[in-house]
C-alpha cells in the first residue's frame, strides 16, 4: 500500500504490526484506508478524535472451540469465532461462514468490510461477521445439526436481536440457520429476530434468498444506465459460482435482457453459448446439491472445464465474480479487457484483487465493488429485522421493491461521494467514502471510551 498521508501511513503500519500473518483483513484496511485520503485531508476532526485509529480495532473478537460428536461416534473439534466489529450505528449485523478456510483473518476482512456495506445500505446496522473452520460439505444432516447446536450453544452468549444479528453466509443456509435458530430459542426461551435468513414459516422474509443476486444487478443496471447510458438487454454475461448470489444474479440478470453464458464451482467452469439453463443449475445445486459439471453432461452443447480461472477467458459484456474472495486476479482482470468487457462488478466479498481492480480501471472498465455491489442480502437481512420488529410480513412484490430502491441508492451514494472528493467515475473510493462518512459521524457524536 502506498499512501501519500502520513496519518493512514502510521494507522496503516500499527494494523500491520497488531494483525501480522492475516494478509485478507490487511488487505481489506489497506483498500479502505487509501481510499480516505481526500477525506482526511480536509475533515482534521477525524484525526484529531482518533476515529481511523479506532474503527481499524475491533470493539470485540470472539474465539471459541467448537465440539460435536459425528455419526461414528467420534468426538470433533473445530474453531468458532465471532467479531463485533462497530456498532456506532446500529447491532453488530453480519453472515456465519462454515468453510476450511476460516480463520481469524478471513473474519476479521469479512467483518471490517460489513460496516462500510451496512452504513451504505442506509439501515441501522453495525457490522460483525463469525464462523468456523468447520466443513458442511459431506456431512450429514444430523452431523450439521449436532455442529449447529454446539456453536450455537457458545454464541448465543455473545448475540440477540438488539446487540448482534447473525446471518447466512458460506456453508450456512436456510437448513444451517435452522438448526442455529432452533438452539438459541431452547437456551434462551425466547422467540426474538436474533438471525436473518430463517425460513418462511418462522420470521424469514420473502426475497431473501434473491436478495444479493437481485441487488448485484440491480446495481449494476443502474450504474450502467447513469455512467453508460446503457442496460443488460442484448448483454454476454459471465458470472463465477453456482451457490446462491449466482444462481440469483443469473435470474435476474435474464430477467434485465442479458444472456448468462458461464457458471462455475470450486472444480471447474460451464459454458453455454445458447444460455444457461437455470432449471437445470437449481435442479443439480439447490435439490441434489450437485457439482457444476453434470450440466454439461445434461445439456446438449454445454462445455464443462476443469478449474476456475478459465472463466474469465470467455468473452463477455458483463462479469460478475459471485464465488470466493481474489479469484478474479490481474491475468483474469486482462483477459476480460482483452476480450471487451464493459462491466464487472462483485457479487462475492472482495472476489477481485488490488492488481485486477487497478487493470480493470485503467482500462475503463465500469467497477462495482462488492461493499455496494452485493449489499442486497444484509439489506434484505436489515428489512427481515424490521419486520421481526414489527411482527409482521411485506409481499415479495414490497420487499422487492425496497430492495430495488436501497441498490440504486447505494448506487448513487457511491457515485455522489466520488464526485465530491475529486474522484468522479471511481466507485471503490466513493463506496468507502460514503460507507465511512456516516459511521465515523455516528462514532464522533457517541464520545471517546477512555
Amino acid at each position: 500500500m502506498e499512501f501519500q498521508n502520513q496519518y493512514l501511513k502510521d494507522v496503516y503500519e500499527t494494523v500491520k504490526k497488531r494483525n501480522a500473518g492475516e494478509p485478507e483483513f490487511l488487505q481489506a484496511v489497506g483498500e479502505v484506508l487509501e481510499s480516505l485520503e481526500p477525506v482526511v485531508a480536509v475533515r482534521k476532526d477525524f484525526v484529531e478524535e482518533g476515529v481511523i485509529d479506532r474503527i481499524v480495532e475491533p470493539e470485540r473478537m470472539i474465539t471459541f472451540r467448537v465440539s460435536w460428536v459425528d455419526d461414528n461416534g467420534k468426538v470433533q473439534v473445530n474453531r468458532g469465532y465471532r467479531v463485533q466489529f462497530n456498532s456506532a450505528i446500529g447491532p453488530y449485523k453480519g453472515g456465519l461462514r462454515l468453510h476450511p478456510s476460516v480463520n481469524a483473518s478471513v473474519i476479521k476482512f469479512l467483518g471490517f468490510e460489513q460496516i462500510f456495506k451496512n452504513s451504505l445500505t442506509g439501515l441501522p446496522m453495525g457490522g460483525g461477521k463469525g464462523g468456523s473452520d468447520f466443513d458442511p460439505k459431506g456431512k450429514s444432516d444430523r452431523e450439521i445439526m449436532r455442529f449447529c447446536q454446539s456453536f450455537m450453544t457458545e454464541l448465543c452468549k455473545h448475540i440477540g436481536p438488539d446487540t448482534d444479528v447473525p446471518a447466512g453466509d458460506i456453508g450456512v443456509g436456510a437448513r444451517e440457520i435452522g438448526y442455529l435458530f432452533g438452539q438459541y430459542k431452547r437456551l434462551r426461551n425466547e422467540f426474538t429476530g436474533v438471525l436473518t435468513g430463517k425460513g418462511l414459516t418462522y420470521g424469514g422474509s420473502l426475497v431473501r434468498t434473491e436478495a444479493t443476486g437481485y441487488g448485484l444487478c440491480y446495481f449494476t443496471e443502474e450504474m450502467l444506465k447513469v455512467m453508460k447510458n446503457d442496460s443488460f438487454k442484448g448483454k454476454t454475461v459471465v458470472i463465477s459460482g453456482s451457490g446462491n448470489v449466482a444462481i440469483y444474479a443469473a435470474e435476474k440478470a435474464t430477467e434485465l435482457g442479458g444472456k448468462v453464458i458461464a457458471l462455475s464451482d470450486s472444480n471447474g467452469y460451464i459454458c453455454d453459448k445458447d444460455g444457461i439453463k437455470l432449471d437445470i443449475v437449481k435442479d443439480i445445486k439447490e435439490v441434489k446439491r450437485g457439482r457444476i459439471k453434470e450440466y454439461a453432461e445434461r445439456v446438449p452443447g454445454a462445455v464443462y472445464t476443469e478449474g476456475c480461472k478459465g472463466i474469465w477467458t470467455i468473452p463477455c459484456d458483463i462479469a460478475l465474480p459471485c464465488a470466493t474472495q481474489n479469484e478474479l486476479d490481474a491475468e483474469g482482470a486482462e483477459a476480460l479487457i482483452k476480450n471487451g468487457v464493459m462491466v464487472v462488478a462483485e457479487g462475492a466479498n472482495m472476489p477481485s484483487t488490488p492488481e485486477a481492480i487497478a487493470a480493470l480501471q485503467k482500462a475503463g472498465v465500469l467497477f462495482g465493488p462488492a461493499k455496494a455491489a452485493n449489499a442486497g442480502g444484509v439489506a434484505t437481512s436489515g428489512l427481515e429485522m424490521s419486520q421481526n420488529s414489527m411482527r409482521y410480513s411485506w409481499t415479495f412484490e414490497e420487499v422487492d421493491k425496497k430492495l430495488h430502491d436501497i441498490m440504486v441508492g447505494i448506487f448513487h451514494s457511491a457515485f455522489d461521494a466520488a464526485k465530491t472528493y475529486g474522484h468522479e467515475g471511481n466507485l471503490v473510493m466513493g463506496a468507502n467514502i460514503a460507507g465511512f462518512l456516516k459511521v465515523a459521524e455516528a462514532m464522533k457524536a457517541q464520545g471517546i471510551a477512555y
